[in-house]
């Protein structure tokens, strides 16, 4: 059974998220901006959703129709084959957005999706009311240019929620980003790592992780597992197969930051995520940093300074921190910043720049070699 997916993505890794499709060998690896489509079968949402670090949820692709008007948005949910996936008991809630369209209103185009979906289901599935105390199904809608595009969430909780960060401290860095940093690195298990604002450790675990080659949705539930046409025994065959992918090792990571409380919540997420013999997390002043090893990679994300009260302070940190590196010799460095002034008061231009979003807030990746 082939079918299209859709995998949204931050800006800014599209292309990684895709070169991570095509090495699990998924089949019409397609970038575009903010998503990556793809062709696979019924394995491949438990394979995508298991090992994905880059995007953010798998959703299937149920179709598209055109959405001028209501009754036109109505008429071609209602055409689309929504039985083939939700089951006689299943919820269906709908969700959704709409940019540059003639339908603008959202509660009104939850409604009527909502009813075409219930209207196709009643027809075949014969039933006039249906009670939704089954599995959840939940359905997004996209309607871009008065084209609307309806999919199901396989994922439930986004892909970046991997389980082992229940707790942050402030203004936390999602972990997909996190991953894309590593990535962008090209860190291969074989150099000292270092990230010294760690913050709740996100770096130095999802670097970690990588060093393990260790799928980072091993150990969390998706809203599909719950899906009684999807069979259990291929979430257990995709587990084992990316277990099978895993590699062991001595990696030297490290993470500090000065606040004590970071580092305390930095050490209970590495257990979570079952990193806690391979990452160190201690407090420690990232304007005193220096290392005696000759040569690694620093990656981090230093305090951005939204406020105009804290942009002064984070301009003297990346001043001080700026200092404080610029005797190391042998190490690359990639730091994440929103400030458009970053280089300035770091000391040094990069030798390479990459645009970036953390969440909503867009950022420059300085890249250093």
């Amino acid at each position: 059974m082939s079918i299209n997916f859709s995998v949204p993505c931050l800006f800014g890794l599209e292309g990684l998220c895709a070169d991570e499709l095509r090495r699990l060998r998924m089949e019409d690896v397609k970038a575009e901006n903010g998503r990556v489509l793809f062709t696979g079968n019924l394995v491949d949402i438990a394979r995508a959703n298991i090992a994905l670090r880059t995007g953010e949820r798998v959703l299937l692709i149920i179709g598209e129709t055109k959405a001028h008007s209501f009754d036109e948005l109505f008429e071609g949910v209602r055409a689309m084959d929504w039985d083939n996936y939700i089951t006689i008991d299943g919820a269906f809630p709908v969700k959704g957005y709409s940019l540059n369209s003639q339908l603008h209103s959202i509660p009104d185009c939850q409604s009527i999706i909502k009813k075409a979906i219930a209207e196709q289901l009643k027809s075949k599935y014969k039933l006039e009311w249906f009670q939704e105390t089954g599995a959840k199904f939940q359905v997004q809608f996209a309607i871009r240019d008065d084209i609307a595009t309806l999919y199901i969430d396989t994922s439930g909780a986004g892909l970046h929620k991997r389980g082992y960060r229940p707790s942050s401290n402030v203004a936390p860095l999602r972990e997909t980003l996190a991953a894309a940093i590593v990535t962008l690195s090209r860190y291969k298990g074989k150099q000292q790592v270092c990230d010294p604002f760690c913050g709740s450790g996100t770096i130095a675990i999802e670097a970690a992780l990588m060093a393990l080659n260790r799928a980072p949705g091993l150990n969390r539930n998706f809203a599909a597992m719950h899906w009684d046409w999807l069979e259990q025994e291929l979430w257990e065959s995709s587990k084992s197969e990316a277990k099978d992918r895993e590699y062991t090792g001595d990696y030297e990571i490290w993470g500090g930051d000065i606040d004590e409380k970071s580092i305390e919540i930095a050490i209970e997420n590495g257990k979570r995520a079952g990193v806690s013999d391979i990452v160190r997390f201690e407090t420690a002043d990232a304007t005193k940093f220096q290392r005696d090893l000759s040569g690694g990679i620093i990656m981090t994300n230093p305090p951005y300074g939204m406020r105009v009260s804290d942009k002064k302070e984070a301009e003297a940190l990346y001043r001080a921190f700026g200092s404080a590196v610029e005797k190391l010799e042998g190490w690359n460095m990639y730091i994440l910043s929103s400030h458009t002034e970053f280089e300035r008061n770091f000391g040094k231009t990069a030798t390479k720049k990459r645009k970036l979003y953390n969440g909503m807030i867009k950022c420059d990746l300085f890249m250093y070699f």
